[in-house]
C-alpha cells in the first residue's frame, strides 16, 4: 500500500482527520530529529508499542529510526467498541471546535453584559412623565427601585400616603441642610506659633477673599437672576460663616449684599403659591422655567428673612445665654452688632418691597422693636413705619401696621414710649367712609327710581350690562378702588381712635397723653359725632385740672375747637372756658422757652377766633389782639413775625379793631385791666397798640417793616405795604422761614463799609469806656491818699 494513500474499499475505513493527525505527528518527529533537539527514544518506543499493540493503525518506526511503511489494519482486528466510537466521532466533529466554542461563549457573555448595561441606561433615560400619567387626583404613586429579571427590567411602585409625602419633604430639607453645612467654610485651626502681625495679615487675606467671593456672586445674580439661582443660594449660605476671625464681618457684608440683591431682582408683584391642580397642569418650557425661578426666589428670600429673625430673637429674647448665644456661638456683643445690621436690612426691605411676599412677617418683627431699649434701633423702626404710612397708596399696609401697633400697646398695658404713638401723626388719612346707613339707602333708592324712569326693560338690561362691564374694566386696569380705600381708612382710624380713647379713659397720667392729644387735634375732623359730647367734657376736665403742660393744654384746646368748627357746630356747647384759659396762659410763652409751642398757640388763635368769627364778640377780639401785641415783645424774631402776622389777620377779619392803632383817641369808658384773666371784661377797647412803636425800632429789619406796616393799618398796596415775600405767607410759614435755631441770621448782617464808617458808633463807645475807666482810677487813687 502506498504511503499516505487512503485505505481500500475492502478494508475498514479510516477518517481523514485521523490520517491528518498521523501525518502531523510524523512531521514533528522528523523536525526534532533534524535539529538535534530530539529527546530519548521513549517516544519512538511508545509509538512502536502502540503499533504492535494493535490498538491503533499508526505506522511503526524501524530500528534505524526510519519511517516504516504504513499498514492497513483489517476490520476483524478492530474492536466493536472502537469502531462505534470512531463512527460517532466521524459524524460529530465538535471535539475539534471545543476551543472555538469557549471563545464564542466568552464573546456572548460580554455581549450579554453590554446589552444589560444598555437596558439599564435606557431605563434611566426614560422620562418620568409616563409614570405621572398613571396618577390621579385621588391616588398618587411612590416610585421604587426596579427589579431585573429574565424578561428585562420591571418597574415597581406603590400608592403614596401622607406619611410618605412628609418623609420626602423631610429628606429634601435634610439634603438642603447637609449642602449648607458642607458649603459653609470650616473654621481654620491656626498654629499657636503665629505672631499677632501674622494673624492680622491672615485675617486681612481671608476677609479679602470673602469680599471678592461675595462681590462675584452678587454680580452674577444681578446680571442674570433667572440663570443664577444657585449663586443666590451660595451667597445665602455664606450667612453661616464659621471662621471665628471674620465671621461677624462676613455675615454683615452678606446680609447687606443680599438686601441690595433682593431689592434689585425682586419682581414688582406678589408671588403666590401654586395649588395642587396647578402643579399637575402642563406648562411650556419658558413658563415652567419662570415658575421654578419664582419659587426658588421666594424660598431663598424666606430663608434669608428667617436667618435675620433668628438673630433678632436671640438678642431680644428673655432667655439669653450669659455672654454667648447658644444658637450662633457668638459673643453677645458681636450678636448685638449683627442685630443692628439685620434690623436695618429688614427696614429697607419693608420700605422697598412693600408689595412683595412676607410683608406681614417683616412688620411683626419691626413693630415690637419700636419700643426697644436701644434708642437707635427704636428710632430706625419708627422712621420706617412713618415711611410706610407715607408711601402706601392702597391702605392695606397701613392698616396692618396700625393693627400690630395697637395690639402691642394694649398688650403692654400702655407702658410704651411716646414715639410709638407719634408715628400715627404720619398717617395720610383725610377722608373716611360715612356711617349714615339711611343716606346710603336713600341714595340707592334714588338711583333705582332714576333707572326705572329712563326707559324700557331692554334699555335697563343694557345699562346693567354696561355697569358690569365698567366694573370689570376697572378691575382689569388695576386702578385704585376708592371704595375699598375708604373702607381701609375707616378701619385704620377706628383702631387709632380706640387706642386714644382708652388712654384718655384709663391712663390720664401716662406719658402717652401728649401724643394722644396731638393725634386727636390732627384727626379731630374724622371723629364720629356720637363721641363729641363725652370728648369735649374730658378735654375740659384735663384743661382745668392743671396737671398738663403748656403744650398739652394747647393740644386740648385745638382738639376741642376742631370738633366744634366741623361737625360739632350743631351741638349746643359753650367754649367760654377754653377762651378764658387760652387768654390767661398766652403770656407763658417767651424767648427762652421751646419755640415750637408758639406755632401751637398761633394755630389755636386762628381756629378759635378767625375761623369762628361769627361766634366771637368784639370785646374778645380786642382783648386777644392786645394780648398778641404784648406777647410779641418777649419772643424771638421768627415768633414775633408770626404774632404780627396773626395781628394783621385780626385787623382784616375784625375791621373795627383798627381803633386800637389810634393812640390819642379812645372810645368807651373804663380803664384797661391787663391783669384780669377774663377777656370779656378787661376793657381792651380803651387802650392802644403802643407795642408796635417799640417793634418799629427792633434790631431785625423784617420785624421793623412789619410793625410799620401795621401802624399804617396794613395797606395791601402803596406806601407801607409789604413785599410779596412777606405778604403771602402765613404765621406758621414766617415762623419756620426765619427760625434762628440753626444759628443763621435771616437776613444776614451786613459787614462794615469802606473807611470804617460803620465802626464810628463802636469807636465812640470805646472812647467813652476808656474815659469812664480813667475817672474810676482817679477816684480810687484819691480815696487811697
Amino acid at each position: 500500500m502506498a504511503k499516505g494513500k487512503a485505505v481500500s474499499s475492502k478494508g475498514p475505513k479510516v477518517s481523514a482527520i485521523k490520517l491528518r493527525n498521523i501525518s502531523q505527528t510524523k512531521a514533528s518527529n522528523k523536525r526534532k530529529k533534524a535539529t538535534g533537539k530530539a529527546k530519548n527514544k521513549s517516544s519512538s518506543t511508545q509509538v512502536g508499542k502502540n503499533a504492535s499493540g494493535g490498538d491503533g493503525n499508526l505506522g511503526n518506526l524501524g530500528s534505524d529510526g526510519e519511517d516504516v511503511e504504513e499498514e492497513v489494519v483489517p476490520d476483524d482486528m478492530v474492536d466493536d467498541d472502537h469502531m462505534e466510537y470512531l463512527e460517532t466521532m466521524g459524524q460529530n466533529i465538535s471535539f475539534v471546535t471545543d476551543t472555538l466554542d469557549e471563545k464564542k461563549e466568552e464573546r456572548n457573555e460580554k455581549k450579554r453584559r453590554k446589552d444589560d448595561e444598555d437596558e439599564v441606561a435606557d431605563y434611566e433615560e426614560l422620562p418620568r412623565k409616563q409614570f405621572r400619567q398613571m396618577e390621579t387626583e385621588d391616588r398618587k404613586y411612590l416610585h421604587l427601585l426596579p427589579i431585573k429579571g429574565d424578561r428585562g427590567i420591571i418597574p415597581q411602585m406603590m400608592e403614596k400616603t401622607e406619611s410618605d409625602e412628609e418623609d420626602v419633604i423631610e429628606q429634601e430639607e435634610d439634603k438642603e441642610e447637609n449642602v449648607e453645612k458642607k458649603s459653609a467654610v470650616k473654621s481654620t485651626t491656626l498654629p499657636e506659633t503665629l505672631s499677632e502681625v501674622e494673624l492680622l495679615k491672615l485675617k486681612k487675606e481671608t476677609l479679602a477673599r470673602r469680599k471678592m467671593q461675595i462681590a462675584k456672586l452678587s454680580i452674577r445674580v444681578m446680571d442674570s437672576p433667572q440663570e443664577a439661582l444657585s449663586s443666590l443660594k451660595a451667597l445665602r449660605v455664606m450667612l453661616n460663616e464659621e471662621d471665628p476671625q471674620v465671621a461677624v464681618t462676613v455675615r454683615k457684608l452678606v446680609m447687606l449684599s443680599l438686601c441690595e440683591v433682593f431689592k434689585d431682582i425682586a419682581p414688582g408683584y406678589h408671588i403666590r403659591t401654586r395649588t395642587d391642580k396647578e402643579t399637575q397642569q402642563k406648562m411650556k418650557k419658558d413658563v415652567k422655567q419662570m415658575v421654578e425661578w419664582e419659587e426658588g426666589l421666594v424660598r431663598q428670600y424666606q430663608l434669608y428673612l428667617q436667618h435675620m429673625e433668628d438673630i433678632i430673637k436671640a438678642c431680644t429674647s428673655k432667655k439669653k445665654a450669659q455672654g454667648v448665644s447658644v444658637q450662633n456661638k457668638l459673643p453677645m456683643k458681636a450678636l448685638q452688632s449683627l442685630m443692628e445690621v439685620a434690623v436695618k436690612c429688614m427696614c429697607e426691605l419693608l420700605v422697598s418691597l412693600m408689595h412683595f411676599n412676607f410683608r406681614t412677617n417683616i412688620m411683626s418683627v419691626i413693630v415690637p422693636l419700636m419700643d426697644s431699649y436701644n434708642s437707635d434701633i427704636a428710632d430706625l423702626c419708627c422712621d420706617t413705619v412713618k415711611k410706610v404710612f407715607k408711601q402706601d397708596r392702597q391702605g392695606d399696609s397701613t392698616m396692618e401696621v396700625v393693627k400690630l401697633i395697637t395690639g402691642m400697646v394694649k398688650s403692654k398695658a400702655f407702658s410704651v414710649q411716646s414715639k410709638v404713638l407719634e408715628t400715627f401723626l404720619a398717617l395720610k388719612i383725610k377722608e373716611i367712609k360715612s356711617k349714615d346707613p339711611e343716606k346710603e339707602v336713600d341714595k340707592k333708592m334714588k338711583e333705582k327710581k332714576e333707572m326705572l324712569k329712563k326707559g324700557s326693560r331692554a334699555q335697563r338690561k343694557r345699562a346693567k350690562r354696561e355697569e358690569r362691564l365698567t366694573r370689570e374694566l376697572l378691575e382689569a386696569e388695576a386702578t385704585e378702588n376708592q371704595k375699598r380705600k375708604l373702607n381701609l381708612n375707616t378701619q385704620t382710624i377706628e383702631m387709632v381712635f380706640l387706642t386714644y380713647f382708652r388712654i384718655l379713659k384709663k391712663n390720664r397720667q401716662s406719658v402717652l397723653l401728649p401724643s394722644v392729644l396731638e393725634g386727636l387735634a390732627k384727626f379731630s375732623h374724622l371723629i364720629n359725632v356720637e363721641f363729641f359730647n363725652d370728648l369735649i367734657t374730658v378735654l375740659r376736665e384735663l384743661v382745668e385740672s392743671g396737671n398738663l403742660s403748656y403744650r398739652e393744654t394747647l393740644h386740648c384746646m385745638v382738639t376741642a375747637f376742631q370738633i366744634l368748627s366741623n361737625q360739632g357746630g350743631v351741638l349746643n356747647i359753650d367754649p367760654l372756658r377754653f377762651y378764658t384759659h387760652l387768654y390767661a396762659n398766652m403770656l407763658h410763652l417767651h424767648a427762652g422757652q421751646d419755640t415750637d409751642d408758639t406755632t401751637n398757640a398761633l394755630e389755636c388763635i386762628d381756629i378759635m377766633l378767625n375761623k369762628r368769627r361769627k361766634q366771637v364778640s368784639m370785646q374778645r377780639a380786642f382783648a386777644f389782639l392786645k394780648r398778641l401785641c404784648t406777647l410779641s415783645l418777649q419772643l424771638l424774631p421768627n415768633s414775633t413775625l408770626g404774632a404780627l402776622a396773626a395781628s394783621r389777620e385780626f385787623l382784616k377779619v375784625f375791621p373795627k379793631t383798627d381803633m386800637l392803632l389810634q393812640i390819642e383817641e379812645t372810645q368807651g369808658g373804663g380803664m384797661y385791666l391787663p391783669e384780669l384773666q377774663e377777656p370779656e371784661h378787661c376793657n381792651a377797647h380803651t387802650t392802644a397798640l403802643w407795642e408796635l412803636h417799640h417793634l418799629n425800632r427792633h434790631y431785625h429789619p423784617h420785624v421793623r417793616r412789619y410793625a410799620a406796616h401795621l401802624l399804617r393799618k396794613a395797606p395791601s398796596e402803596g406806601a407801607g405795604s409789604l413785599p410779596p415775600a412777606l405778604d403771602r405767607k402765613s404765621p406758621s410759614q414766617l415762623w419756620q422761614e426765619f427760625d434762628p435755631s440753626e444759628m443763621n441770621f435771616n437776613p444776614s448782617i451786613p459787614g462794615p463799609g469802606k473807611g470804617g464808617k460803620n465802626m464810628k458808633p463802636f469807636s465812640r463807645l470805646g472812647s467813652l469806656v476808656q474815659e469812664s475807666m480813667r475817672k474810676l482810677e482817679q477816684d480810687v487813687c484819691a480815696d487811697a491818699m
